[in-house]
């Protein structure tokens, strides 16, 4: 049933405004901003810097002005553990490499799944899907996870950041552009039965995109020396290595014993899902998630932190945050009394209504703990060291249970009946899904 305004409305919501409260706030709001007119002092004293357990770290990495915060997420702790192992905490891994590779895998199995959905309407709700997620740069753990198995990892001095990394708008975009043209070009071809034309157009297709990237990114190496100078100032070369040698000479990490815990209460719990539309690489580490109560993913990630190793985790970063301060907490800001109205919603309730999202990720290095309450969680971001306290953030529990989504913790700290469920068939999510 549709409603017009009327001019008689109008002039009561105006009445109704129109008081000595509403115009002080008003004037408030107007000239420091809505957040910082509704700034709330009390969290300042709670959200302190010292905590129980803390991974040892230094230095903070910087994304810029890009998605890359799932990439950023997985090689923190990967550079930390090199940093503990070989007392060297201030040694930082390539996030170009990587993220190059993503670039053509990502286009590889965009092809894969355009050419499978070529019977379908462009209309349809999974082909669309698909041309949004085009050229994209956001991610999840096993993406990164995937890439590094498969390409190792390299040091950020053999390839480092250069202004299409930091930025990369440009590259999404053109790359976004020329895959769904690309993909005009194969529904056509498929749906004519032509299907060596097809494969022969994929590959020229790939090595444009290889093209494009290496213009833009730069060609990652094939091998490099490994130098650097521990906490000790001790001098460590090791001469001719590739990316893989790398990664399997100086990591005994097996991807295969993790798992991302996520609390999705929108979602039945007690049940794996995978998300194969947000998969990256083809013969990589699919997208599963284990979906649990949130005492199972804080208890998690309070083990592995206790056991010296960071936790990456997948968050709603933009909600009740103070960039500058680095305060993650859910009484950050008072709007609602500012406004005088209710928006508070459940997580099932923001993550059915799209209020909810998982739009970053970062990495758990500390909690603080007493008696065993949870009073804080210190948080490295990837944001560089001008925001929060030198790149670091301080997140309440409550923070956490309300918009913390995901943690990536070794199965060993599951219960088994979890662990069993982990090795289960999961239950396939739609692109659209809230978890995507």
């Amino acid at each position: 049933m549709s409603h017009e305004l009327s001019f008689q409305e109008l002039e009561e919501f105006r009445n109704d405004f129109h008081n000595a409260r509403n115009e002080v706030v008003a004037r408030a709001a107007m000239r420091n901003g809505l957040l910082e007119a509704s700034f709330n002092p009390e969290v300042v004293g709670r959200l302190t810097d010292t905590f129980s357990v803390e991974v040892e770290t230094d230095n903070v990495t910087n994304q810029k002005q890009s998605g890359r915060c799932w990439l950023f997420a997985t090689l923190n702790t990967l550079r930390h553990d090199f940093g503990k192992k070989y007392h060297a905490k201030n040694f930082t891994l390539s996030q170009a490499y990587n993220f190059f590779w993503d670039k053509i895998e990502r286009a590889n199995i965009f092809y894969d799944a355009i050419i499978a959905s070529a019977d379908k309407p462009l209309s349809d709700r999974s082909v669309q899907a698909y041309l949004d997620f085009a050229g994209a740069d956001g991610g999840q753990w096993a993406m990164a996870a995937s890439l590094v198995k498969k390409y190792g990892v390299v040091p950020s001095y053999a390839m480092p950041e250069s202004f299409n990394t930091d930025h990369t708008s440009a590259l999404r975009d053109a790359l976004a552009r020329k895959e769904r043209k690309d993909a005009l070009v194969l529904r056509k071809l498929v749906n004519a039965g032509k299907t060596e034309e097809v494969e022969k157009k994929r590959k020229e297709f790939l090595s444009e995109v290889y093209r494009m990237t290496a213009i833009a990114v730069g060609e990652p190496p094939k091998k490099f020396d490994l130098e650097y100078r521990d906490d000790n100032k001790k001098l460590h070369l090791d001469k001719d290595l590739t990316p893989s040698e790398f990664f399997n000479k100086y990591w005994d990490v097996n991807f295969d014993d993790y798992i991302c815990l996520t609390n999705a209460p929108d979602h039945e719990y007690n049940k794996l899902y995978s998300l194969p539309f947000e998969d990256n690489v083809n013969g990589g580490i699919p997208i599963t998630f284990l979906n649990e109560p949130m005492e199972y993913l804080r208890n998690a990630a309070i083990k592995q932190l206790k056991d010296g190793e960071g936790v990456w985790f997948g968050n709603d970063v933009l909600k009740e945050m103070d960039r500058k301060t680095g305060y993650l907490d859910t009484e950050l800001y008072k709007t609602d009394d500012l406004f005088e109205v209710d928006t508070q919603m459940t997580k099932a309730e923001r993550l059915a209504t799209g209020e909810g999202s998982v739009s970053h990720a970062m990495t758990l290095v500390g909690v603080d703990e007493d008696n065993g309450e949870i009073r804080k969680w210190k948080v490295e971001n990837s944001w560089g060291d001008k925001s929060g306290r030198k790149g670091y953030f301080t997140m309440s529990n409550d923070w956490f249970n309300e918009f913390v989504y995901e943690v990536v913790v070794r199965k060993e700290f599951l219960t088994p009946d979890q662990r069993k469920l982990a090795e289960s068939t999961p239950t396939e999510l739609a692109p659209w899904d809230s978890l995507a």
